[in-house]
């Protein structure tokens, strides 16, 4: 149903949830149902890089736009081109980069840290977040553009304790995701 038709377009998808619910599993359906399946899908926590690399880190990086920077870099977006990018935990994403973030989903654009020309890039949007974003904007903390731009295809997630039928299969997934990670058969 709802992520049938929310993962056919280009448009941003927002999901909404408290932690542990499975918002991640959504965005992995998500990018399964959609055009973009075999495409790359690029995963980035905004919680846990420090806000001094996020810019190089989402959208990369010239030479010499730092100290240490000996090349050109291409961030997550140039990686993730033609796929999706998976933005974990939005609402820590810095003001300036939320600007940033809106060119890309209005524009397919992106301008590299220090770079003087924009480069093109075609890049499905999924948004996590366990907050409220609405009343960040109405505390000036988030984008009043970027929150419109991705409320407009919003999944939320009830909390488990609303869908206690879920549990067995969250946690058949969170198993076999153990699995291949540590490449062995996890006995329950």
């Amino acid at each position: 149903g709802l992520i049938r038709s929310y993962a056919a377009g280009s448009h941003p998808v927002l999901i909404l949830g408290k932690t542990g619910t499975g918002k991640e599993l959504v965005a992995n359906a998500i990018q399964a149902r959609s055009q973009r399946v075999g495409k790359p899908f690029i995963k980035v926590n905004c919680g846990a890089i420090p806000e001094t690399l996020m810019d190089s880190t989402l959208f990369g990086h010239e030479k010499g736009a730092f100290t240490g920077a000996h090349c050109a870099v291409g961030g997550k977006f140039e990686l993730a081109n033609g796929g999706t990018l998976f933005l974990e935990k939005i609402e820590y994403l810095a003001p300036e980069l939320q600007s940033a973030l809106l060119q890309v989903i209005k524009q397919g654009v992106l301008t590299r840290l220090d770079a003087r020309r924009l480069i093109p890039v075609d890049v499905k949007v999924i948004a996590t977040t366990t907050v409220d974003l609405a009343n960040l904007v109405e505390q000036n903390r988030f984008s009043r553009q970027l929150y419109y731009a991705l409320h407009s295809f919003e999944i939320v997630i009830p909390p488990l304790r609303a869908r206690r039928n879920s549990i067995p299969s969250l946690v058949h997934n969170r198993l076999k995701s153990l699995e291949k990670r540590f490449s062995s058969r996890l006995k329950v």
